[in-house]
C-alpha cells in the first residue's frame, strides 16, 4: 500500500522554525540511502522525449555532486588542510562527505575512512531534506536538514511538485519552493575559512577569507535580481526545467507525467577531465560502483555548459604582412555564467586565451600555448583569468586553510555584478561602469612585430599565401604545478600521490576549450625559396616557423601587453595594485620584494 501524505511547506516550516544547522550526531532519522532512491528513480526517457538528455533523477550518479566524496583531488588536498589546521578540516568533509559528517565521522582524512554510503557524496536525501530555517546564512554548508516525522512515520521528501490524491509517489512528500531557489545551492558554495582576510598591506580587510564566493557572486550580478529582466537561478543553469516528465519508474510506466516543475539531475558543471578520470576509477572498467553510461550523461551535460559560458567576439587584420607584423588584432571575451568566470575553488584553476597565427601549418606567432604536463607557454602577452590567494607574509600558495589575501583575482565578473568586498576583483584590471558594476567581459589587443625570414612553400603560387589566425578561450581545473604540489607536498598518507597517479594514468591534461574563433587572411612577406633556405619548420635557436621567439614573442619585435611570471603563476603587471610593495619599480629595494614574490610562486614543483 502507497503511504501517501499531503501537506504543505506552511504546516511542517512551524515544526523546524529556529532550527539550527544539523551537527554530528544530531539526527535522530538517518538519511536514506542513495542506492535506495535509485532503485525507483532510474529511467529512460518517455517515447515523447526519448531523443533528449536523460531526465532520470539518477542521472546524477556520475556527476561531481555524486562523487564529492571520491574525487580524488579532493582528498589530496583535505590532507595538505589537516597537515596546516587538523582541527579545521570538519567544514571540509561536511560538504564533501555530508553522511560521514552528521554520522558523527567529521575528522575523517581519507576516503579508506568512508562507508559505502558515505561514497555516494551530495546525494538525494541530503538535498530532499533541506530546509531553510529563517536563521542560518548561506554557505559553510550549513544545512539544516528535515527531521520531522510525517504522519505516516517517515520523512517527507521535498521537491518542487504538488500531487493529487489519485497520483501520488510511495513514500512521504512535501511540494516545497525551497527546493528551485538558488539559496539552497548556496548552502555549499560559499566558503569562508577561519583565517582573518588581509589586504596587500597585511591590514584586516572586516571579516575571515572567503576562499570562494559562487553563490554571493550570483546573488549580487543581474542574474540574482529577483523579477529583474536577467533573472536566472542556480538551477535554471544547471539543472535546465523538463516539461511533461514524470519523477519515477513507476509513472513513467504508467504513461503519467507532471506539466512543470521537473530538472534535469545531470548538474553540469565544468570538471570533465575529473569525471573522465572517475569514470576510470568507478565506471564499467573500474570497479563498477558506477555505470559508464551515467558518467556519460555527465560529461554531456558539461559539455553543454561550457559551450554556454563565454563568448568571444575578435577583430582582427585584414591582412598580415610579415615585414610589418600584426597590430590591431583585439579579442574580447564575455562570461555569460551567472558567476566570475571561472568561479569556485580557486586552486590550480586558470583560464586563459591562446591566440596563435600560422602559415602552413606551423607557427609565427602565438601566446598562451600550451605544453602537456608543463602548463602554459609563459609570453609576455598571455592573458590569464584566475584567483591566486596565498598566505600573507609566507608568500605560501595551495594551502587552502592558511590563506588569507588575494594577490590578485583576474576572473571575468558576470553581469551586472555590484561592488563589494566579498566578490570584487583583485588587482586593477577591471575599471567600473558607470553604473557602478563590474564589466562581465575582458579585452585584448594583441601586437606581434617582424618576423625572422618565412620561406614560401609554394613558390610561384600567391594564391594560398595565407596566415591562418586562431583564438582559443582554455580552462584547466587542475594545473599540472597543483598537481605536483599536492603530491610533494602530502606527508601524513598517500592521497597526494594516489591523486597523482589518477590523473596520470587515467586522465588528460589538455586544457578545455569554452570558446573559438578562427579566419584565414592574405599573407604577404613571404621569402622565395633558395639553395641553402631552411623553410618553414624547426631551425636552431629557432621557434616552430624558424622565428626566433623570447616567450612566445618574437625576439625582432613583440609589444608586451601582459606578463607572466614563473611556469603557471600568470598575472601581470597591470593587473597587480603595486602598492603591495609600495614602489612601482622593478629595481632594488623595497618595490624589489614584490617581483621576488611573483617569480617565487612561478617555481614549479618536482614530483619527488
Amino acid at each position: 500500500m502507497r503511504a501517501a501524505w499531503v501537506g504543505t511547506v506552511v504546516w511542517l516550516a512551524g515544526d523546524v522554525a529556529g532550527a539550527t544547522p544539523t551537527e554530528p550526531n544530531g539526527l535522530t532519522n538517518q538519511l536514506q540511502a542513495a542506492k535506495e532512491c535509485v532503485k525507483c528513480h532510474s529511467f529512460a526517457n518517455p517515447d515523447e522525449i526519448v531523443d533528449q538528455p536523460f531526465v532520470t533523477p539518477a542521472a546524477w550518479q556520475g556527476g561531481m555532486m555524486a562523487n564529492a566524496a571520491r574525487d580524488p583531488v579532493f582528498w589530496a588536498g583535505l590532507a595538505i588542510a589537516k597537515q596546516d589546521a587538523p582541527d579545521e578540516t570538519a567544514a571540509c568533509v561536511r560538504c564533501h562527505v555530508p553522511r560521514a559528517f552528521v554520522g558523527g565521522r567529521q575528522e575523517v582524512a581519507g576516503i579508506d575512512e568512508l562507508t559505502e554510503d558515505d561514497l555516494t557524496g551530495v546525494d538525494c536525501d541530503l538535498c530532499h531534506r533541506l530546509v531553510d530555517d529563517g536563521e542560518t546564512p548561506p554557505g559553510n554548508a550549513l544545512y539544516v536538514i528535515d527531521d520531522v516525522l510525517a504522519p505516516s512515520g517517515e520523512i517527507a521528501k521535498r521537491g518542487p511538485w504538488d500531487y493529487t490524491e489519485d497520483l501520488v509517489p510511495m513514500h512521504a512528500w512535501l511540494a516545497d519552493p525551497y527546493m528551485g531557489d538558488s539559496r539552497t545551492c548556496g548552502t555549499c558554495h560559499d566558503v569562508t575559512t577561519q583565517r582573518q582576510r588581509v589586504d596587500s598591506l597585511g591590514d584586516p580587510q572586516g571579516g575571515n577569507f572567503g576562499e570562494q564566493r559562487t553563490y554571493s557572486e550570483w546573488k549580487n550580478s543581474a542574474y540574482g535580481v529577483d523579477g529583474g529582466a536577467n533573472f536566472k537561478s542556480c538551477q535554471d543553469c544547471h539543472m535546465p526545467a523538463v516539461n511533461d516528465v514524470a519523477g519515477c519508474a513507476e509513472f513513467v510506466g504508467q504513461g503519467d507525467s507532471h506539466p512543470t516543475g521537473g530538472r534535469r539531475h545531470d548538474l553540469g558543471g565544468a570538471n570533465r577531465r575529473m569525471v573522465e578520470v572517475l569514470k576510470k576509477l568507478y565506471g564499467d572498467a573500474g570497479d563498477g560502483a558506477i555505470g559508464d553510461a551515467f558518467f556519460d550523461i555527465a560529461i554531456e551535460s558539461i559539455d553543454r555548459t561550457l559551450a554556454e559560458a563565454a563568448t568571444l567576439t575578435v577583430e582582427a587584420p585584414a591582412m598580415v604582412d610579415l615585414g610589418q607584423g600584426i597590430s590591431g588584432w583585439k579579442v574580447r571575451v564575455t562570461n555569460e555564467t551567472g558567476h566570475k568566470l571561472p568561479s569556485g575553488y580557486s586552486e590550480g584553476r586558470v583560464m586563459w586565451l591562446e591566440v596563435v597565427a600560422r602559415y602552413a601549418g606551423e607557427v609565427v606567432y602565438s601566446s598562451g600555448r600550451w605544453t602537456s604536463g608543463q602548463g602554459i607557454e609563459q609570453d609576455m602577452q598571455l592573458r590569464t583569468y584566475e584567483g591566486v590567494a596565498a598566505e600573507y607574509g609566507t608568500e605560501q600558495r595551495f594551502h587552502l586553510l592558511r590563506n588569507n589575501t588575494w594577490l590578485v583575482d583576474t576572473r571575468i565578473p558576470p553581469l551586472g555584478l555590484k561592488k563589494d568586498i566579498e566578490t570584487d576583483p583583485v588587482g586593477i584590471r577591471y575599471t567600473p561602469l558607470q553604473d557602478q558594476t563590474w564589466p562581465n567581459y575582458d579585452d585584448v589587443s594583441y601586437i606581434f612585430l617582424t618576423a625572422d625570414p618565412v620561406v614560401d612553400v609554394t613558390p610561384g603560387d600567391s594564391e594560398d599565401d595565407v596566415m591562418d589566425l586562431s583564438v582559443r578561450l582554455l580552462y584547466v581545473v587542475n594545473t599540472p604545478e597543483y598537481v605536483e604540489f599536492l603530491a610533494d607536498e602530502n606527508t601524513i598518507n598517500a592521497a597526494g600521490q594516489f591523486a597523482f597517479d589518477a590523473i596520470a594514468q587515467h586522465g588528460s591534461d589538455e586544457p578545455l576549450v569554452l570558446a573559438e574563433w578562427g579566419q584565414s587572411v592574405p599573407l604577404t612577406g613571404l621569402v622565395q625559396p633558395s639553395g641553402s633556405t631552411s623553410g618553414v619548420g624547426e631551425s636552431s635557436g629557432s621557434g616552430e616557423s624558424g622565428v626566433p621567439t623570447s616567450g612566445g614573442v618574437p625576439t625582432t619585435g613583440g609589444v608586451p601587453t601582459g606578463g607572466g611570471f614563473g611556469e603557471s603563476t600568470s598575472y601581470t603587471q597591470e593587473d597587480v595594485d603595486l602598492s603591495y610593495s609600495g614602489c612601482t619599480c622593478r629595481s632594488s629595494g623595497p618595490g624589489a620584494a614584490l617581483w621576488v614574490l611573483l617569480l617565487g610562486f612561478g617555481v614549479r614543483r618536482r614530483r619527488r
